[in-house]
């Protein structure tokens, strides 16, 4: 599963550029979890343009078993009633098979609604994370078009299934410093994210 992100913007990245992306892992952790164990994965990506760094991403990844069929979700916790810019998102079977298929991520989970819900026991289509963080990020794009982000970061909270409307949720700050956030229909938070402004 796709954790989070720590993504760190260094120079611009122009269409016809001679691009290059270096990645390694960082760091291995295994943790005990309520449902079993855990393994914690760190990857650093580093993509350069015309041979100059441009941009960083630290990616978070877990892997665990399979879930038991009719093992509970986790339980959620309340997502900020402070947003200041709202958006509804309608996710359904095709917005994630083309994101899928957009991003050469083959997980059934994400477009077999049989296998998803016989097999792994989910309720239905799982929202992909960096699906719900580019949406976040889109939403700053919309509220505030001229703003030129240096740093983004995002932490999966809880999933979303294509079963029920979410929101996409935002309030500025200050000057330099967004929050971000994805709420489920009932009011659980999903995602929680942090941007610093250039």
């Amino acid at each position: 599963m796709w954790a989070g992100s720590q993504i760190e913007f260094l120079r611009p990245i122009t269409v016809g550029q001679s691009i290059a992306r270096h990645s390694r892992i960082e760091d291995v952790r295994m943790k005990e979890g309520r449902s079993g164990p855990l393994v914690f994965v760190k990857v650093l990506h580093e993509v350069l343009a015309e041979g100059q760094l441009a941009l960083t991403e630290r990616h978070d990844i877990v892997y665990r078993d399979l879930p038991q069929p009719g093992e509970p979700l986790p339980a959620g916790q309340p997502a900020p009633a402070d947003a200041q810019w709202t958006r509804q998102i309608v996710p359904n079977d095709v917005l994630l098979f083309r994101y899928s298929a957009l991003t050469f991520n083959g997980h059934r989970i994400h477009y077999d609604r049989r296998y998803v819900t016989e097999v792994e026991g989910y309720p239905g289509l799982i929202v992909h994370g960096p699906l719900i963080a580019t949406l976040l990020l889109d939403l700053l794009r919309r509220e505030r078009p001229d703003a030129q982000v240096s740093q983004f970061s995002f932490k999966a909270v809880k999933p979303i299934f294509d079963v029920a409307p979410f929101e996409v949720c935002g309030r500025q700050l200050d000057d330099r410093h967004v929050k971000l956030w994805a709420r489920t229909t009932e009011g659980h938070l999903a995602m929680e994210a942090s941007v610093v402004l250039a």
